[in-house]
């Protein structure tokens, strides 16, 4: 292979236009195609900025005309020449570059390419193991390369944005203690201090409250970490927050500052406008109207509670789901008439997923007809009023799910009501619904703990008059804590701090902890506080998600270099991995496990 000794890129291929004509460059990239039109050879060569097209003229240069016929896709190329028009009938508008090329006039090969798995072009519908296994192939393909340049434009005006209202970048430990109080720790044991082990952090979540009482007054990180938890499209094992947190604030002022990143974004990036200050909307209202603590409002199909008709009626799967504490609640689908019975079938057991036991449903033909899973044990009466109730007109469906858990009717409606909009193509994707979801519960139950735990975590403050019901009434305490939602996902979320030790000590108690569990755990932050702690908030944004939300894909893998799987491995470095006997005995460490 040839070097690069004075043969140094002085542009980049996507940088030419019409105004370079005459020019003397050099430009380095991978070959895309290289076609032989006889005399002539087009190579069209590829960096991160673009693509320009390379010409070598037989007649001008027999020599280099040899060595160019030897050039195949994704050899990588140094090429010197100069720049000229593409001339009458040859100019395209298809690339940016289209009105230029580069007769050349030396050539060196950096590299040869065998043949990849796959070609490397924009929008490749290759599967995802086979891009995923030659990541820094997939890598090379355009839109790729634009999503990582677009992450790296974001956390640049995050960086920007946050140092402009006083933050300071503090980096935190990525070698931790393991508190467990939430999702499950990744341990790393320790060599020097046998049986003992690291934990990666969830989040630089206790240390940035700590720098707080260090009085360093605002702080921000792009911040790595880590939660050993079952993967979704928009969730990895590994990820990264724009992490801050505000010293004398309250909700207004985390929400405030905010918001701002998020108007700059949207604006820096989209040229969307966002018009501050930001909707809110609380917890219960989300729930109630959605059946989601994150709702995609871009449509309607909202929840509807029929549990006072259905209470009335002598339907035992809606009479029973009352008498059992729960509720029965509906969403209209406004055109979900075109859904044959062989697929409102499948959404019936499409919502078993979400613990529903089953989808009643009632349908409008356009021509005014109605067929039902559940009329014939109403009454005439009872079935007018379910209608009624959902302002149903002919073309439209109703979905009712009865259960004695809440929580089931939510989840499986909510989820329900966001399928159906996929399905029927309603969501606008060019609109951008982005508003608070405030006042969360501070606790949920643990059915398999069978305790409450903190719903964020046990630093989060109550709402001030929510102080006492904490201890007596658990399950109605609110919480100081806020999410950002943009169109149906949570984008970002934190909360007011509890910075009163005697509160913090509370807030223990109500969990479950003895004083002994408190301090075991949490012991470096009870004393901390002791020494006077101001009141402080912050938030953190998942950079991936956000990514994700701007670049317009609907997968978190496309905004993340090297991303996992659904099972928590990498498939291009097979990992995790097998390690030698030698390790594990310096770590201390025996494994049960064998060897495939």
């Amino acid at each position: 292979m040839e070097n690069i000794t004075g043969m140094k890129r002085t542009k980049y291929c996507g940088e030419f236009r019409a105004e370079h004509i005459g020019e003397e460059a050099t430009v380095c990239g991978w070959v895309q195609r290289a076609r032989n039109l006889g005399g002539l050879i087009f190579v069209d060569l590829r960096d991160r900025s673009g693509i320009v097209q390379c010409t070598f003229d037989e007649a001008e240069n027999a020599e280099l005309f040899k060595k160019a016929f030897t050039v195949r896709s994704e050899f990588v190329l140094s090429i010197r020449g100069k720049v000229r028009s593409r001339g009458e009938g040859a100019i395209t508008d298809r690339i940016p570059t289209g009105a230029v090329e580069i007769l050349a006039t030396d050539m060196r090969i950096l590299s040869k390419a065998q043949i990849p798995p796959f070609e490397i072009v924009e929008n490749s519908d290759v599967n995802d193991v086979l891009r995923l296994k030659y990541r820094y192939l997939d890598l090379r393909r355009p839109d790729m390369q634009k999503f990582l340049a677009l992450r790296h434009r974001i956390t640049k005006v995050a960086r920007d944005y946050y140092d402009e209202n006083g933050f300071f970048e503090i980096e935190t430990p990525i070698l931790t203690k393991s508190t467990p109080e939430g999702a499950r720790d990744y341990l790393v044991p320790s060599r020097v201090h046998p049986g003992k082990f690291y934990a990666l952090p969830q989040s630089p979540q206790q240390y940035k409250q700590l720098l707080m009482l260090a009085g360093f007054d605002r702080y921000m990180q792009i911040a790595r970490c880590f939660r050993d938890e079952d993967l979704r499209a928009d969730r990895q094992p590994e990820f990264t927050q724009i992490d801050l947190e505000m010293s004398f604030a309250d909700v207004d002022d985390v929400i405030s500052v905010n918001e701002g990143l998020i108007a700059r974004l949207w604006k820096e990036i989209l040229g969307y406008e966002v018009k501050l200050p930001l909707k809110r909307m609380t917890y219960k209202e989300a729930m109630e109207r959605f059946g989601s603590d994150k709702p995609d409002t871009r449509f309607g199909f909202e929840l509807q509670n029929i549990s006072d008709i259905a209470e009335k009626c002598e339907f035992k799967v809606f009479k029973g789901a009352i008498e059992a504490g729960g509720s029965v609640r509906m969403i209209k689908v406004d055109g979900g008439a075109k859904f044959a019975r062989k697929e409102i079938d499948g959404l019936a057991e499409w919502v078993k997923t979400y613990r529903a036991k089953g989808l009643a449903w009632l349908k409008l033909a356009e021509d005014g007809t109605m067929s039902s899973s559940f009329a014939k044990f109403l009454t005439e009466d009872e079935v007018k009023a379910i209608i009624e109730r959902a302002d149903a007109k002919p073309g439209d469906v109703i979905f009712v799910v009865a259960d004695g858990n809440d929580d089931v009717v939510f989840a499986s409606l909510g989820a329900l009501r966001v399928e159906c909009a996929k399905r029927l193509d309603v969501i606008d994707p060019n609109r951008y619904d982005i508003f608070w979801v405030v006042e969360f519960p501070l606790f949920e139950y643990d059915e398999e703990e069978d305790r409450y735990v903190a719903k964020h975590h046990p630093f989060t403050a109550p709402m001030d008059e929510d102080v006492e019901t904490m201890m007596t009434d658990p399950a109605s305490a609110r919480a100081k804590a806020y999410d950002l939602v943009i169109n149906g996902y949570e984008a970002g979320g934190g909360s007011i701090r509890i910075h009163s030790s005697d509160l913090q000590e509370k807030m223990f108690e109500a969990l479950g902890f003895t004083k002994e569990a408190a301090n075991d755990r949490f012991g470096h932050m009870i004393e901390a506080f002791s020494y006077g702690a101001p009141p402080h908030g912050g938030l953190a944004f998942g950079l991936d998600r956000l990514v994700m939300l701007i670049s317009g894909t609907d997968n978190i893998r496309d905004v993340i270099a090297f991303p996992k799987v659904q099972n928590a491995s990498e498939i291009m470095m097979q990992s995790p991995d097998f390690v030698e006997e030698v390790q594990l005995t310096d770590l201390h460490i025996a494994t049960t496990a064998e060897k495939e």
